[in-house]
């Protein structure tokens, strides 16, 4: 799941977008972000996907600023966090690493795999300064240094693109293409043992003939089922947030996907199903900074969420971030931002909402807006099931010690 997600988005920025390799996308608004697994609409994002065979070592120039992301590999494991300003060279499997690199200012980071993946976001409020960062983000092979030309950036600008897994064959598509690219890892020998026979093995075009076309394909429609029961249902250590409500979090899978004695293939599914990427700073309910990912499918009354029913949520006074937080809504089928007429997906404290006299705030979030209160509403759509993630920015003593709980979602009256 980590694995073919990343690749579809990579092979959507070449082939959708029309990204170069270290070409940023730059992702801001609603409409920009309509292709992306559980996209926070709240802060822009500065997205690019970096084949290291093609050019050799990268460059990735971070300017001074507000900026929070990381480096991950397609398995989407982080290879360094990215919220300090310099000069990150990353080198791939079997490249050499200049020896004047450290002398000259270059943090050197070793990607496991050829491509990878490189996201921060643009945390401040002021637009034009999220501009001026953007323009100073410079990406570029390191044999360009002596004269760097930076790749630069465009914007999805009403294309159409997608960052999730794929459904049918062009699933199986995606990882030939990922096996005749990457080195082999040697955990891995047994599985492309198991790959060959139904027609993908490295160094050879993916061709399947009938009998492995239709066993890929319902192996596909059934481990999608499979990924949604995990997902949906959550069952595994770390997804418990309190007793008697229904959130948990959704980062259930920690940053390197690792257990004590063993890989966790159920956590990772479960996340890497409806969101993309999973480094230290998204798991602030162990640390007590960078993030926290409240999640749930279900109302108080244990009924799934329908776009076709009226729900207010009711948010505690002092929510207990440090930076922001937001609520925002996601389609169940694409796990991508609701799509409505009025393009809003999320509220936030950084939006212009109405609080109550105890400085609490009712979101509501259905087909009908809420008289005197439009400005707290999320619009959703009958017959699209739905559901949310609520975000705390830098949480605070009184979310990791839970004297501060957010209750479940409600039918409204």
């Amino acid at each position: 799941m980590p694995l073919i997600g990343f690749v579809q988005w990579q092979w959507s920025n070449i082939h959708e977008l029309g990204a170069a390799n270290g070409q940023i996308v730059f992702a801001e608004t609603y409409g920009d972000k309509l292709g992306g697994l559980t996209f926070n609409t709240t802060t822009p994002y500065v997205l690019v996907f970096i084949d290291l065979a093609a050019e050799g070592p990268f460059v990735v120039d971070l300017p001074e600023g507000e900026l929070r992301g990381a480096a991950h590999d397609m398995w989407q494991v982080q290879i360094t966090q990215a919220t300090e300003p310099g000069k990150y060279l990353f080198v791939g499997p079997g490249q050499e690493v200049p020896e004047d690199a450290a002398a000259n200012g270059f943090a050197v980071h070793r990607s496991p795999m050829m491509n990878f993946f490189f996201g921060v976001r643009l945390m401040s409020q002021d637009r034009d300064v999220r501009q001026s960062l953007l323009e100073r983000i410079h990406i570029y092979p390191y044999a360009e240094r002596a004269n760097p030309k930076p790749r630069g950036y465009l914007t999805p600008n009403g294309r159409p693109w997608l960052a999730a897994q794929p459904r049918g064959m062009a699933y199986w598509e995606r990882l030939a293409d990922s096996v005749n690219a990457e080195a082999v890892a040697e955990r891995d020998r047994f599985f492309m043992a198991m790959l060959k026979p139904l027609g993908i093995e490295k160094g050879r075009p993916f061709a399947p003939d009938e009998r492995q076309t239709r066993i890929l394909s319902e192996a596909a429609f059934v481990g999608e089922a499979m990924t949604k029961a995990l997902d949906f249902e959550k069952r595994v250590d770390g997804a418990h947030y309190v007793d008697d409500v229904s959130w948990h979090f959704a980062t259930v899978a920690a940053w390197d996907q690792r257990a004590d004695h063993h890989e966790q293939l159920d956590e990772r599914a479960a996340w890497f199903y409806e969101a993309v990427t999973n480094d230290v700073a998204m798991h602030g309910q162990e640390t007590g900074w960078g993030q926290v990912y409240l999640s749930t499918y279900k109302d108080a009354d244990g009924d799934w969420l329908d776009g076709g029913t009226d729900y207010v949520l009711h948010v505690p006074p002092d929510v207990p971030a440090e930076t922001f937080w937001s609520i925002t809504l996601y389609d169940v089928a694409t796990r991508c931002i609701i799509r409505n007429d009025q393009q809003i997906a999320d509220r936030s404290s950084r939006t212009d909402i109405v609080t109550n006299d105890d400085q609490s705030v009712d979101i509501f979030m259905g087909p009908n807006p809420p008289a005197g209160r439009e400005s707290n509403w999320i619009p959703t759509v009958a017959g699209r099931a739905w559901f949310p993630y609520f975000r705390l920015y830098s949480p605070t003593a009184r979310f990791m010690d839970r004297s501060w709980v957010l209750p479940d979602i409600r039918k409204a009256p």
